[in-house]
Parts: C-alpha cells; structure tokens; sequence
C-alpha cells in the first residue's frame, strides 16, 4: 500500500470516529475502505441509506438514489446531501421500473429485514441485465465469537452464552445472522451469480464492537438528547482511542474468521 492509499485510509477511519461512536466508525471505515476498490456503474441505489452518514464519508461522489423505509433517517440523510433523490419506501416495493439501476449497494441493512428474500428479488428487478450488487452482512460468527458469551462457556453456563447471544442479536436488530453459505443460497435462489466474496473484522475486532456497545453509551445519551452522536465533531472524539484503533485498522481485516461478510454480485 502505498502513502496515499494510507493517507486516505486513516482519514477514513478519522472522518468516522470522530462522528460516530468509536466502535459503529470503526466497522464503518473498515467497511469503506472495500468500497474504494470496488467499481460502481451509474446510477446507483443504495438499499438502506439510513441518515447518509455511510454514503457521504464513502463515496467522492453523490450516489443517485438513496432509499430507507424510515422518515426520521431519511430527513438526517438531507443535511448530508450524499443523494440525488431519497425514497421514503420498503425494499420489496421500490418505485422504480424495472433495469434502471446499474449497481445497487446495501451496507450492513439485510440483516434487519425480516422478508429478506422478497428485497433481493426486488433488487434484482431493477437492476440492468449484467448490473451489479454489493452487499455487506454480518454471518453466523458474530454471535459466535461475542466474548462474554466465550466466557460463560468457558466457565461452562451455556445456557448464559446462548441467552447473551441472543440478546445481543435482539440490541442489535439482527433477523439474519446467518452463515455465508446462507447469505450465498440466498443471493442465487433470487437470480445473482456470485462474482466476488469475503469475511471481514476478525475475532479482535469484533471486541472492540462487542464492548463498544457497552463504552458508547454516552454517545447513545447525545443522540437521544441532542440528536447526534457526538456533539463536538472533529474535536470532542478521543484521539487516543483513534490511535488505537488506526493500528488495528491497518492490520488485514478480511478473515476466514470474521464476523460480517462481503458479497459482490451480478445480474445475470
């Protein structure tokens, strides 16, 4: 990797810990780190916009149509201005004809949708033929690999690991965490081929995801109060915990063992 690359890498790291809590712009940065490889025909949908946070630090450009079931989002996603056109609308119903897409992205979102089948064949409507899918999605080895739960197995309460398994699953808004193998059966029963595949953000930085639910709670407060995470951008973030968190960033993220997978595919 050359400088530019890490030059480029660490601001994205920067640009989302220092406005998201620690543990949410991590993933998200490592996240946006594989788009920057990743070529996106125009126009492009993102399935999930959410408050556009993820799209405008992502992306040097402004994708064309940014679509999320919820009003709240959507109105955050505004003041980013990382969109053309947002969508109030759910994934299985997209106002859109269909072909008029040439890449459709969806970022850490399937996972929350409980009918998750009938937004994949949507999305494969509305693509063009030979378009392309990218979706990230966290697998089965996200409640695997949660350390606590490690922890009451080792002490042998299984019952304890299963239920702070599925709890964590339940604060987290997780239908579908489910295994890549899953995940791939999925994307092919609605039509995709697969082109490219990976699992990301091994067992070390699934801890600091894990805790950071835990340690974040203050930026929980500011959102609630305040209506963002932290109040202070670019000054009121810890720049120790940045520095940590950089080498851990640095290091290879994509992982046999990681809890969140990263699927490429195309309309075919």
């Amino acid at each position: 990797m050359d400088q530019g690359q890490e030059r480029i890498y660490a601001e994205l790291l920067e640009a989302n810990v220092a406005e998201l809590p620690y543990f949410r712009g991590f993933l998200r940065a490592v996240e946006a780190r594989f788009y920057q490889a990743i070529d996106l025909p125009q126009p492009v949908l993102d399935m999930g916009a959410g408050d556009g946070h993820f799209a405008a630090r992502t992306f040097k450009r402004k994708i064309e149509v940014g679509l999320d079931p919820a009003l709240v989002s959507l109105n955050e996603a505004k003041g980013f201005d990382a969109y053309d056109l947002l969508i109030n609308s759910l994934g299985n119903r997209i106002p859109c004809k269909a072909g008029c897409f040439a890449s459709v992205i969806s970022n850490s979102v399937l996972e929350h949708i409980p009918d998750v089948d009938a937004v994949l064949i949507e999305i494969y409507r509305i693509l063009q033929r030979g378009g392309k899918l990218v979706i990230t999605v966290p697998n089965d080895r996200f409640t695997q690999n949660l350390s606590i739960a490690l922890f009451f197995e080792k002490c042998g309460l299984k019952r304890m690991a299963d239920a702070y398994r599925r709890w964590f699953n339940r604060i987290s808004r997780h239908y579908h965490p489910d295994a890549p193998e899953q995940w791939q059966k999925r994307l092919e029963d609605a039509g995709f081929q697969i082109r490219e595949k990976w699992n990301y953000f091994p067992p070390k930085s699934l801890r600091i995801l894990e805790w950071g639910h835990y340690f974040g709670l203050p930026n929980w407060i500011n959102k609630k109060i305040l209506g963002r995470w932290v109040v202070f951008p670019r000054i009121g973030y810890n720049r120790i915990i940045y520095c940590k968190l950089l080498k851990i960033y640095s290091q290879e993220q994509k992982a046999p063992d990681g809890a969140y997978s990263l699927f490429v595919a195309q309309k075919v």
